[in-house]
């Protein structure tokens, strides 16, 4: 649907139609005259920047009649001082236009609207991701607001190699979805066979925002629990993505950049590891995976000799149950599974000041309590306790949550079928990891399949490399 051809008075009624201007307060016009000819501007409430907007609507009304240009494009050229300004003469551009923020000039005369600039988002400070903390680097993170974090790619790689290449997804919701990539380092095909995939999406909505568009990208079965993205909140980590050659995914209303292709060793690594020196960097990237995997295997283990004492070494006798076992031990661990998640869930509905204390209060009464009771033993809740910490030395949810479900499987077939149940899990685990694909089907172990020594070294220990190479 075009405007008409000129015509304000019928262009001003399609647009309270269109708009259904008579039931949104927050949609606001106002019928001017510029020049010696009828005009009108819509906008946003709460959009639309007011100082911007005012010293226009007053420049406007300072014009004469011999300054107005015969039709949009020459105003758009001669008469707005400053400002963005396009033409639109589609109907839907200017809904989008308008639903975006930007300010729509319709003038008697005229054959398109002049859509303008000036609007500002309402966004909360860059402050540091409450999750992806470092201890030392950068301290701004990702916010919702699109603009604002691409400027923060942007201050960190100054080269006009580096790309932003902006899409609409949502039939309704018109999301802005942004894929930023450096032009000479990343893989051509997947960037094509990408842009494909986000311009095919048919959804309505992306209402779960990045969560949303990965099950759209994703078109194999989400059975396997292991991440198949590599999400962060920190600017310097997906700068550092960009420059190794992967496409960073930025989704509007969402606080972190999606991150293509991710093998599991991507997922693991950590600012950290390059804000210390090689040394320390290496310690940190090796205890990060030497506590993932004790994590694990933890509990199956120890379930394991619980279940067979007479293999437990004289040495180790120590590790035996010192009470009585009044519930079986893999049932224990089962409800601490989910005690665990429960308690996590909690924490996350609690205000703020009650957070402290009421965490206390019920590590007191859930920990001496129901060991005093018999509902649990001292032994299950130590190494309860460890795993539950252990989770959190890493920062990926996702991941976290997929050796859970490992563990828990284990921990099935450790009661049910005993060592043998103990091996198969651990094989059930390993094939997992092993057949999962990143989204562009290349291996999510690289560079174990295929094998590249060099790469393999690097993802184990870290190494001080020059600014060209991976980081």
């Amino acid at each position: 649907m075009k405007l008409k051809s000129g015509n304000f008075k019928k262009n001003m009624e399609l647009f309270q139609d269109y708009f259904h201007l008579q039931d949104n307060f927050d949609m606001i016009y106002r019928t001017i005259e510029i020049g010696g000819k009828n005009a009108c501007i819509y906008c946003l409430n709460g959009f639309a920047k007011d100082e911007v907007l005012q010293k226009l609507l007053q420049y406007f009304m300072d014009l004469k009649p011999e300054d107005m240009p015969e039709d949009a494009a020459n105003m758009c050229k001669k008469i707005f001082p400053y400002a963005e300004v396009s033409l639109q003469d589609e109907i839907d551009a200017i809904s989008t236009a308008l639903l975006s923020g930007m300010t729509i000039l319709l003038m008697d005369g005229f054959e398109q609207a002049i859509s303008i600039d000036c609007r500002t988002y309402p966004a909360r400070s860059v402050d540091e991701p409450e999750k992806d903390k470092v201890m030392r680097g950068s301290r701004d993170g990702f916010v919702e607001t699109l603009v604002f974090n691409t400027a923060l790619i942007r201050r960190r790689i100054r080269n006009p190699n580096l790309t932003m290449e902006i899409f609409t997804v949502g039939e309704i919701s018109k999301t802005d979805v942004v894929i930023s990539y450096y032009k000479g380092r990343v893989d051509e095909a997947m960037l094509k066979d990408l842009r494909k995939r986000i311009k095919n999406i048919k959804i309505d909505s992306l209402t779960m925002n990045q969560e949303s568009l990965a099950e759209c990208l994703y078109h194999r079965p989400w059975i396997n629990p292991f991440p198949k993205f590599k999400f962060s909140e920190r600017p310097d980590t997906a700068t550092a993505a960009i420059l190794e050659g992967n496409i960073v995914i930025l989704v509007d209303n969402s606080p972190a950049a999606m991150i293509i292709p991710t093998s599991i060793f991507d997922i693991i690594e950590e600012a950290d590891d390059y804000y210390f020196p090689p040394v320390t960097g290496t310690y940190l990237r090796l205890s990060r995976f030497i506590i993932n995997i004790v994590a694990l295997l933890l509990i199956p283990t120890f379930l394991l000799l619980m279940n067979h004492p007479q293999w437990v070494p004289p040495r180790l006798e120590f590790i035996n149950f010192a009470e009585t076992v009044y519930v079986p031990a893999f049932i224990q661990f089962l409800i601490l599974e989910f005690a665990i998640d429960g308690l996590r869930l909690a924490a996350l509905n609690t205000p703020s000041m009650l957070s402290t204390p009421l965490s206390v209060v019920a590590g007191i009464v859930l920990g001496d309590f129901t060991v005093s009771s018999g509902w649990f033993n001292a032994e299950c809740m130590l190494y309860m306790a460890f795993v539950a910490i252990a989770t959190y030395s890493q920062a990926s949810f996702e991941l976290g949550y997929a050796l859970k479900f490992m563990r828990i499987i284990l921990i099935l077939l450790v009661q049910i079928a005993g060592i043998y149940g103990y091996i198969a899990g651990i094989i059930f685990v390993i094939v997992l990891i092993c057949r999962n694909k990143t989204i562009s089907g290349k291996s999510y172990i690289y560079p174990f399949i295929p094998f590249h020594w060099k790469a393999l070294l690097r993802n184990f220990c870290r190494v001080s490399l020059p600014t060209s190479e991976k980081r």
